[in-house]
C-alpha cells in the first residue's frame, strides 16, 4: 500500500509590485483554485504540487506592505498566519528594493514563523551592478534566502528545495532572531512580554514579544483578541496604556513610531553589513522620468494624451479586424441558411443567435486593444504615477489619489474595480469610491460607442469615444464633490503611495493580462449574450400578426407584375415594422416609449437599454436583433451600422450622442450590482441603482433637448 504523502502548507507573502503572484504561478503552474477567504469577498488563491514525496499546498496571501490592521488585506494575511500557522512563509521581496520590502519581513520574523526570503527580480538587481553577500544576509536575518526571476521560471527548484530543507530542519541558516527596536523601547518590551507570558500561560499560541509590540502600537484587533481570550485582559490593558505613555514621555514620540523606526533601523543595519550599493541607482532613471511624467503642470495633460492615444488606437486599429469578423459572421450565417431548411429554427440560429452574438463579437478586437493598453500602463509602473498625479485633483472632490486606481481599473471592468476598493483604508472611502465607479466607462460599453460613433460621426469617431470616457471621469468627480459634502462629510484619510520603478513590460505578462480580461468577454458571448439574443429574438417573433401574410401576398403580386423596386422595398419595410410591433418585444417597447420619447429614443432603443441591464454588451446584441429587420430589403440592411443610419428609424447624430450618454451613466450590469451589494450592502446598492438611472435620464434629456434648442438636430 502506498504511504500517504505528508502535506506541507506554504503561504506566500509580499508587497504589491514584488512579483508575488508571478512566484505563485511559477510554483503551482496550472494547479490553482480561486475562491474567497471565509467571511469576506477578497479573492483567495490556492495551488497544489507534489514534490520530493510531499503534497505541498501554496496559499497566495493578499499583497500588503505590513501586517497591521488598517486594510482588509492586512487583516486577512495576519489572521491566516496566526490562526492557520502554515509550515513555511515564502516572503517575496523585490531584490532591487530591499530597504522598502524588508519592512514586511521584519514583521514576519517578529511573529516567530519559519520564513524563506525570496529575492525576486534578481535579474534587475544584477543589472544594477550592486552586490549582496547572501550568506551573511541569511546569517543576520536568521532565514534562508533564494534568488528567483519568477516571470522566466528561474529559481523554482531552488525555492522548492529550500522549503523542503526548512520543513525537515536541515536549513543551516535558519534561526529565530529577535528584531530589536532600540534601547528606548526594549526594556518596556521585555517587561510587557513577561507579563503576557504570566497572564496567558502560553495559551494564546502567539509569541509574547510579538503581542507586546502590537499592544504598544495600539493594534485594535490584538486588543480585541486579548479581551476574548484572557480573563484579566482589562487590568493588563490598563498596564499597557501606562507603558505606552512612559515610552511617549521618554522619547517624545508615539510608541508605534518608535517601533517602526526600530524596524527600519534593523533593516538599515542588515543592509549596511551585506549590501554594496550600485554605482548606478536604478531608481535614478525613474526619478528623471518622473520629473516630466508627474510634473505639477505637465503631468495631467500628458496623462490625457496617453489616454487619447489609447482610445484612438482602440478605434482605428480595431476597425480592420472588426470588419473581417463582420464578414465572417455574415458568411457563416449565409452558409447556415443554405444548409438548413427555411423555418423557425433557421431564423432563430441566423437572425437571433448569429445576428445577436455576432453584433457583439465583432468588437472583440477593440476590447483586446483596450485591455492591452491598460496592461501596459499597469505593468510599466505608470498606473501608480497616475494616482500620484490625480491626488491633488482628487482631494478637491473629497477623495485621494489612491481612489483613482479602482477608477482606472473600471475602464476594463466594473466588478474587479469594485473589489479593488478593499485596499482603501477607511470604510467611508470604500463606499464613496464604489458608488462613483459605475460612471467610469467599462469595456462592455465600448461596443455601443464604437457602433454609434462609427455610424454617425465619421472621421471624428475616435474623439467622440474619448469624450465618453472623459465625461464619465468628470461625472464621477462632480458626484464626488456632491457626495463628500452631503452624505460623506467625514474627512478623507491621508496616504502615501509607493511609486515602483519603471519597468519594460514583458510580452508574456501583457498578453496574459489581456487574455485573462478578454476571456471574461468571450465567456459572456458564449453564455449570457447568446441566451439573451435567442430569447430576445423569440420575443420579437411571437405572436404572428395576420396582416403580415396579407402583405407578403401583396409583395408577391407586385414582384410578379414587375412593379417599381422602390414600391416593393417600401412595402417590405412596412411589413417588417408591422411584424415586430405586434410581437411581445414590440409591445414591451411601446410601454417604455413615454419614458424615453423626451430623449429622442425610439422603442427599439428603449428595449435595448432594458436588456442592457443584464450586461452592457447585450445593448448591441439587442440592436442586432431589433434593427436587422427586412434583410431582403436590399443592401441598406447588410450591417447594423447601416441599419441605424436608415432614415426611417429617425436616429440623428444628436440622438446617437444622447444614447451614448445614457449608456455611459445608467445602472451597471447585474453582476456589478451584485458586487456592490456584497461589498457595501443592499442599502447602498439600491441607492446606486436609483441615482444612476435618474442621472442618465436627466443627462440624456439635457443633451437631446438642449441640442434641439441650439439647432443641432
Amino acid at each position: 500500500m502506498e504511504t500517504p504523502r505528508k502535506t506541507i502548507r506554504v503561504a506566500l507573502a509580499g508587497n504589491p509590485n514584488s512579483g508575488k503572484t508571478s512566484v505563485f504561478n511559477m510554483l503551482t503552474g496550472l494547479h490553482q483554485q480561486v475562491g474567497n477567504w471565509p467571511g469576506v469577498t477578497v479573492e483567495r488563491k490556492a495551488g497544489h504540487l507534489e514534490y520530493a514525496g510531499y503534497q505541498i499546498e501554496f496559499v497566495d496571501l493578499p499583497g500588503t506592505y505590513s501586517l497591521t490592521s488598517y486594510s482588509i488585506e492586512e487583516r486577512i494575511a495576519r489572521q491566516y498566519i496566526l490562526e492557520e500557522q502554515p509550515d513555511v512563509i515564502i516572503d517575496v521581496v523585490d531584490a532591487a528594493n530591499l530597504d522598502g520590502n524588508l519592512f514586511l519581513t521584519t514583521q514576519l520574523l517578529e511573529m516567530g514563523v519559519d520564513v524563506i526570503v525570496d529575492l525576486n527580480m534578481w535579474d534587475e538587481f544584477e543589472r544594477s551592478d550592486a552586490q549582496l553577500d547572501i550568506r551573511r544576509f541569511e546569517e543576520l536575518l536568521g532565514a534562508p534566502a533564494v534568488t528567483t526571476v519568477a516571470h522566466r521560471g528561474q529559481g523554482r527548484q531552488e525555492l522548492l528545495q529550500a522549503v523542503i530543507r526548512l520543513v525537515e530542519d536541515r536549513s543551516e541558516r535558519h534561526r529565530h532572531i529577535p528584531v530589536t527596536f532600540g534601547t528606548r523601547v526594549e526594556d518596556v518590551l521585555v517587561k510587557l512580554s513577561r507579563r503576557l507570558e504570566e497572564s496567558s500561560s502560553g495559551e494564546l499560541g502567539v509569541p509574547s514579544r510579538y503581542l507586546a509590540a502590537k499592544l504598544l502600537e495600539g493594534d485594535a484587533h490584538i486588543v480585541e483578541m486579548l479581551h476574548n481570550r484572557l480573563p484579566k485582559a482589562k487590568a493588563l490593558l490598563l498596564e499597557v496604556e501606562g507603558l505606552r505613555a512612559h515610552v511617549q514621555q521618554s522619547t517624545r514620540l508615539e510608541a508605534s513610531r518608535v517601533i517602526a523606526e526600530g524596524r527600519y533601523g534593523f533593516i538599515d543595519g542588515l543592509l549596511r553589513e551585506t549590501l554594496i550599493s550600485a554605482a548606478f541607482d536604478r531608481m535614478e532613471f525613474s526619478r528623471q522620468l518622473d520629473r516630466v511624467l508627474t510634473h505639477r503642470i505637465l503631468g495631467l495633460p500628458i496623462f490625457v494624451g496617453f489616454m487619447w492615444l489609447l482610445f484612438s488606437a482602440t478605434f482605428t486599429l480595431g476597425a480592420h479586424p472588426t470588419g473581417w469578423l463582420e464578414i465572417m459572421a455574415t458568411f457563416f450565417g449565409d452558409c447556415l441558411r443554405a444548409l438548413l431548411p427555411s423555418g423557425f429554427v433557421a431564423d432563430l440560429l441566423v437572425e437571433g443567435i448569429i445576428g445577436g452574438v455576432g453584433s457583439v463579437a465583432v468588437f472583440l478586437p477593440s476590447i483586446m486593444i483596450l485591455f492591452l493598453g491598460i496592461s501596459i500602463l499597469e505593468d510599466s509602473g505608470y498606473m501608480a504615477r497616475v494616482a500620484f498625479i490625480m491626488d491633488r485633483v482628487m482631494h478637491i472632490f473629497g477623495l485621494h489619489g489612491k481612489s483613482f486606481i479602482p477608477m482606472l481599473m473600471g475602464f476594463g471592468c466594473t466588478v474587479p474595480a469594485i473589489m479593488a476598493t478593499r485596499t482603501l483604508e477607511s470604510q467611508r472611502d470604500r463606499v464613496l469610491t464604489t458608488l462613483l465607479l459605475p460612471n467610469m466607462s467599462c469595456a462592455a460599453r465600448l461596443p455601443v460607442y464604437v457602433l454609434f460613433a462609427g455610424a454617425f460621426f465619421g472621421a471624428h469617431a475616435g474623439n467622440v469615444v474619448m469624450l465618453m470616457y472623459l465625461l464619465g471621469i468628470l461625472t464621477a468627480l462632480g458626484l464626488g464633490i456632491i457626495f463628500s459634502r452631503t452624505i460623506f462629510r467625514h474627512e478623507a484619510v491621508s496616504f502615501v503611495m509607493e511609486l515602483p520603478p519603471y519597468r519594460w513590460p514583458t510580452a508574456r505578462g501583457l498578453l496574459g493580462h489581456m487574455w485573462e480580461r478578454s476571456w471574461v468577454y468571450i465567456k459572456k458571448m458564449g453564455g449570457l449574450i447568446l441566451i439573451a439574443s435567442a430569447v430576445l429574438w423569440i420575443l420579437g417573433s411571437v405572436p404572428h400578426d395576420p396582416r403580415v401574410d396579407l402583405m407578403e401576398k401583396q409583395i408577391a403580386r407586385l414582384e410578379a407584375s414587375s412593379a417599381p423596386q422602390e414600391e416593393i422595398d417600401s412595402l417590405i419595410q412596412e411589413k417588417s415594422a408591422v411584424a415586430i410591433e405586434y410581437t411581445v418585444i414590440g409591445r414591451l417597447g411601446k410601454l417604455v416609449v413615454p419614458v424615453i420619447a423626451p430623449l429622442g429614443f425610439d422603442w427599439r432603443m428603449g428595449v435595448s437599454l432594458v436588456t442592457g441591464f443584464v450586461a452592457k454588451e447585450v445593448v448591441v446584441s439587442s440592436m442586432g436583433v431589433l434593427y436587422h429587420v427586412g434583410d431582403e430589403a436590399g443592401e441598406e440592411s447588410e450591417s447594423l451600422r447601416k441599419a441605424l443610419q436608415d432614415p426611417r428609424f429617425g436616429i440623428t447624430p444628436l440622438v446617437a450622442f444622447a444614447f451614448m450618454v445614457f449608456v455611459l451613466l445608467y445602472v451597471p450590469c447585474i453582476v456589478a450590482v451584485v458586487a456592490i451589494r456584497r461589498e457595501i450592502g443592499a442599502r447602498w446598492m439600491w441607492f446606486d441603482i436609483g441615482y444612476q438611472v435618474s442621472l442618465a435620464w436627466v443627462a440624456a434629456f439635457v443633451v437631446y433637448q438642449g441640442g434641439r434648442l441650439l439647432g443641432l438636430e
